[in-house]
Order: C-alpha cells, then structure tokens, then sequence
C-alpha cells in the first residue's frame, strides 16, 4: 500500500463510475424525468471522464488513478471505436440527404443548393414550409425531378416515386394539422426501396427531467407502421429528436440497422454535440453517415452512403 495518494480512492471511484455508466446505461431508471434517455442522449461524451481523470491522476502522482483510466478508456473503444476508428466507408449503391431546414431558415435557396451539392439521389427534410418550398423545387427540380411533400416533410428523387402517402405519427391530443411523416416507394436503379421520412415531436430539458413522452408516443406509431410494412428493403430518413442509444427510440432501432461508421453530429449547427437526424435501414446497409457543413438552420444535414443488398 505503500506510494498511495489521498485521491486514488477518488480517482478510481470517478473511472469505475464512468465505466459503470457507460455500459450499463441501460439500467438507468427512465421513471423518473426520462434520466436514462438523458444519459442516453449524451453517451460518447462521458468518455472525456478519461482526459479529464488521467490529469486529474498525474498532478495527484496517483498510479493507481492512472491505471483506472484504462476502464473507461476500454469501455468506450468497445461501445464507440467502430463509429471513429472506421476507415473509408467502402462501396456504396446510394447517396441520400437528410436535414431539418428549420422553418424560420432566412435563405432557403442556399440551403437547397448545399442539400444538391451533397450529391445524394434523395433528398429528405423537415420543417418545410409553404412559402420556402418552391425555393427547393426551383434548386432541386432539374436534378431531382420527382417529389412529394406531406405536412411540413418532404423528399425529392432524382428516380421516379410511388404509392406516396401521408404517415400518421402523432400524439394523442396532436392536433389534426400536425403532420410530420409519410412513405414513399422509390424505384432507384438497384431496385424499388420503401423511403420513410418523418419528424418526431421535440425533447426538451427542463426543471423535471427531459420531456420525451409525445416523441416516445410518435416513435411507437412509426416503429409498428414501419413492422407492417412488406417493402423488403426500406430507408427511414428523418430528424428523430433522439440519439441511436436513447431507448425513447427502441420501436425503431430495434428493427432497423444503424450506420456501421460516423459520429455525425448533427444539432446544435453551431457546435454539434450529438446527432438526433438519423439514416436507419431494412434490408439495405447504411455503412456510413457523415455530417456536411451548416447552412441556415440550426441542424447540420447528414449524409448517408446505402449498400443495397
């Protein structure tokens, strides 16, 4: 025991807990202010426990502190190395976009025109509004001549689209006019796929917790749409308030793929700490979601490369 500091107890304490954390966020009580899906929200940055407690262990000479930090460090390489260690995302079949335009957006041409200079094939978005979509169909017509837009979401095709129809996702005591998701069939070169495209309702964080019941609600109606469609290959694109681990969105993580590389933060556009605009998969590979450079809203797009299988 000899050589030991008065912080390694401390020190240690702090790297088993973030560890702890970590790995078994799953067992966070989510009764109570949704904490677990708060935790869930934040997840990857409960690694810079690591730097902060490795500095925290050499000013204190502790080794025993230094060591701890090998738990946390290992635990968060497990859960997260594959989305940042990922080299190149390999071959892909489709380039999609998808982006919160905001609806208060002052420049929605420029906006369409780095939406178009992403290359993606599909364009999906949210918080379209009246008076900014025929900026959209003025940038995007050309390239993407096939569209559809239901309520305040929108998806434009440079391939031609079918079976378009409005997807009821809200709430109960949503008022009629909200209408936030609908499915299209999109007849791309690699084969028809079924593209979802929906806006889940808003998270927010206050005295009580977070406030994530109504996008829970809306996660469950998509999720069981979603489990009865028979397309065998299927794209939901959309800004889903929520992160892959928040078990908010269990109904559609858990039958949807995830992108296998890509951080991609997505929200806030100014600094982005976490991405709430996801590219999911059925029967298709989404192998990498990368996030673009801002534009009048306060999402970043996110790009998605798609294998089809």
């Amino acid at each position: 025991m000899r050589g030991r500091t008065p912080w390694d107890a401390r020190l240690v304490a702090g790297a088993a807990g973030a560890a702890g954390l970590m790995a078994l966020h799953s067992v966070v009580p989510n009764a109570v202010g949704r904490l677990g899906s708060l935790v869930e929200t934040f997840l990857p940055w409960l690694g810079a426990a690591v730097p902060v407690l490795g500095v925290g262990a050499l000013l204190a000479r502790s080794g025993a502190g230094l060591l701890a930090c090998l738990a946390p460090a290992l635990v968060w390489c497990w859960m997260f190395g594959g989305l940042w260690f990922a080299s190149s995302a390999g071959p892909h079949d489709l380039l999609v976009v998808q982006h919160n335009v905001a609806d208060d957006d002052a420049d929605p041409a420029g906006t369409a025109r780095a939406l178009l200079a992403s290359g993606a094939g599909l364009v999906a978005v949210q918080e379209l509004t009246p008076a900014a979509r025929p900026r959209y169909e003025d940038v995007l017509g050309a390239s993407h001549p096939h569209r559809a837009v239901r309520g305040t979401v929108g998806l434009w095709s440079a391939w031609p689209l079918s079976d378009v129809r409005p997807v009821d996702i809200r709430p109960e005591g949503f008022p009629g006019s909200w209408r936030r998701g609908m499915r299209a069939t999109v007849s791309a070169p690699g084969g028809r796929i079924a593209v979802y495209v929906a806006h889940l309702p808003s998270v927010r964080l206050g005295a009580t917790g977070l406030a994530s019941a109504a996008r829970d609600e809306s996660a469950a109606l998509l999720g069981a749409r979603i489990a009865d469609d028979p397309a065998g290959r299927l794209l939901l694109l959309g800004d889903l308030n929520g992160t892959l681990h928040d078990r908010g969105l269990g109904p559609l993580t858990s039958q949807l793929a995830a992108p296998a590389a890509g951080f991609a933060f997505s929200w806030p556009s100014a600094l982005p700490v976490t991405r709430i605009d996801q590219v999911l998969g059925r029967g298709v590979e989404v192998t990498r979601v990368t996030a673009l450079g801002p534009t009048g809203s306060d999402h970043r797009p996110v790009l998605g490369r798609v294998r089809l299988r």
